[in-house]
């Protein structure tokens, strides 16, 4: 069944397209789909790897992620020191393009790649600017203590042996980094900023998971050995290496594990020194020193945009409207007065209960099983195809909490690494029905087809195939959440209101997102928002907005891309008539990676131009 895209436009977009979606970039004048590409496009992508192959020298774990080998025996500094190394090699780098490239000498495409490189140091130097109010243990999804051991466990493949000794190198340097974060996080708190009281806790607890069990103590073993264990192990299977080059690298990874415990140690005393002030209740930007500036640069970070809190606030509000009463009238097909009493029934039907091994099985099992299923419609709505591995699997331990959101992780560039959708199975179960857009937004034609499509392109500069915007990752996974109702995934009416639930969270975050940050609103007063209006269970409201706390307008770029790019379809379907084909549509969007939303719409508008 398809949707009304006009219809959806009418009602939604129409709000964003009154709000100014798009940044300042949109005021360099477009050149034109005239402009063929010709040498000095060529010109130009050569310049631009050189540059991307010099920021790879700064970022280690950026290389890992691409599959190379340049520095996998070191971490990223995250020092003041190293954070304005980079900025200015990318304040260099900008204006050498500026003074070696003319614009609008530049085909379409390469034009899009000189705005994105040109943004990227007004992202940098507002990134820095505000450095103070992300300290590393700040993030709920992506504070240090427990980024770096996923990183270390998820992202760094061992395939030799000289792997697994820049595996434990790696180890040796964590203990430095965590130091490193512990002095960031002391100049945050001497400017009146703190990491509310709930992550001070969860850096105590993962930090004291991570050095639990062996070698640490006599349980069972610590997640990073068991993962050496693993990894030495599978090279030693393959014949990789010989049982006594296998023991060396174990032991080796046991004695750089133990450098690391005594830093854990010092992360938890920092930890524990925070608790009696750490922050709980108000805990929004506006409740910090300059919080308003801060969230105002959050927004603009996140959503690629200029809008305001306010008018973001306004567009939440208009789309939970919007998406109640086309849950309303699918309640009513289905039999029901209104979604209350089909929600009512729902939770009668399937109660919410504690996992159980046997149902984590049945989930797993039944979501890689709506991937692969997925991923057989795909050459009907796509030109461009993924080509590699997706699998679900669980959130590590050390990590995992009840209610936590899923997330994915795109594969490698060789495809070594799969492409992976993590799912937290803690706390109670969910509606089975919700798990169809979940695999849609996560995996199958959401962010691992998105991410398996960037990586390998061949046409377009290489840092094309790794940098990423919030507003148009999330935006094209939630927009692949509709395209899977016409795609025709959801099996029922009941997979279908799921769908329009899982919108409705969405649009729920952008009005809390802004309560929490601009309105002063408290973190209870926005948990009981995302129970009552985004239809959340507790442990899921709770962890959804303990994540938007220590990630200002993150969750807004979700409902503001997908919005962008409804709209950008519409405008599309509109001009073109019947030249309108949604395979080359979707191959424009997906094709060329990751970008800011006004790049993305100056691309359409030439393709439409083109299509003519």
């Amino acid at each position: 069944m398809r949707i009304d895209f006009k219809l959806f436009c009418a009602a939604s977009a129409a709000v964003l397209l009154l709000t100014g979606t798009t940044g300042a970039a949109a005021d360099v004048a477009v050149s034109g789909a005239a402009i063929p590409a010709s040498s000095e496009d060529a010109r130009f992508t050569a310049f631009l790897d050189a540059e991307f192959a010099q920021e790879i020298q700064l970022r280690p774990q950026l290389a890992t992620r691409l599959g190379l080998k340049d520095g996998q025996d070191k971490l990223d500094d995250i020092s003041d020191a190293g954070l304005l190394k980079r900025l200015s090699w990318r304040r260099a780098s900008v204006a050498k393009m500026k003074a070696e490239f003319v614009r609008a000498k530049l085909s379409p495409a390469a034009q899009a790649n000189f705005d994105i490189w040109s943004q990227e140091l007004d992202r940098a130097e507002l990134t820095y600017k505000y450095r103070r109010y992300q300290p590393p243990f700040y993030s709920f999804l992506y504070s240090v203590h427990a980024e770096l051991p996923n990183f270390l466990i998820n992202t760094h493949l061992v395939r030799s042996a000289s792997d697994m000794k820049a595996y434990s190198a790696r180890l040796r340097a964590l203990p430095a980094v965590l130091d490193t974060a512990i002095a960031q996080s002391r100049l945050s708190t001497a400017e009146g900023i703190r990491a509310p009281r709930f992550e001070i806790e969860r850096v105590i607890s993962g930090s004291g998971h991570l050095i639990s069990g062996a070698p640490f103590d006599n349980g069972p073993d610590s997640p990073l050995w068991a993962d050496i264990k693993a990894k030495v192990g599978k090279l030693q299977t393959t014949g990789t290496v010989t049982e006594a080059e296998a023991t060396t690298l174990l032991d080796e990874g046991r004695r750089s594990l133990s450098d690391i415990a005594p830093a854990y140690r010092r992360v938890m005393a920092w930890a524990e020194a925070e608790l009696p002030t750490a922050p709980s209740g108000r805990v929004g930007a506006i409740s910090l020193p300059g919080g308003a500036g801060w969230y105002a640069a959050a927004l603009k970070l996140n959503t690629t945009t200029d809008m305001t809190a306010a008018q973001i606030h306004k567009v939440g509000l208009a789309e939970v409207a919007r998406i109640e009463a086309a849950q309303d009238a699918l309640a009513v097909q289905a039999g029901f007065k209104d979604r209350q009493a089909y929600y009512a029934a729902r939770a009668a039907q399937f109660p919410p209960t504690p996992w159980t091994d046997e149902a984590r099985t049945d989930y797993l099992r039944r979501a890689n099983e709506t991937i692969a299923h997925t991923r057989t419609l795909l050459p009907q709505w796509f030109g461009q195809l993924p080509a590699y591995r997706v699998e679900v699997v669980r959130e590590p331990s050390f990590s995992e909490v009840a209610g936590g959101a899923a997330h994915a992780g795109g594969p490698s560039p060789d495809g070594a690494r799969p492409g992976r959708v993590y799912v937290h199975l803690l706390g109670m179960t969910d509606d089975p029905a919700d798990l169809y857009n979940l695999m849609c937004h996560e995996g199958i034609p959401g962010h691992v087809l998105q991410g398996d499509i960037q990586v390998r392109q061949t046409d377009a500069p290489k840092f094309r195939r790794t940098y990423g915007y919030v507003a148009y990752n999330e935006g094209w996974a939630l927009y692949t959440e509709a395209l899977c109702k016409e795609m025709g995934v959801y099996p029922d009416i009941a997979a279908d209101f799921m769908r329009l639930d899982a919108e409705l969270f969405r649009g729920a975050r952008l009005v809390v997102d802004t309560g929490i940050h601009a309105m002063g609103w408290t973190e209870d007063q926005a948990v009981d928002y995302m129970m009552k209006t985004g239809r959340r269970p507790p442990d899921q409201a709770r962890s959804e907005v303990r994540r938007y706390i220590t990630l200002p307008g993150q969750a807004t770029g979700y409902k503001i891309g997908m919005l962008k790019i409804m709209e950008l379809r519409h405008k599309a379907e509109a001009e073109l008539g019947s030249r309108f084909d949604l395979r080359s549509f979707h191959d424009l969007v997906v094709g060329s990676g990751s970008m800011p939303l006004s790049v993305l719409e100056r691309r359409v508008t030439d393709w439409i131009a083109s299509q003519r």
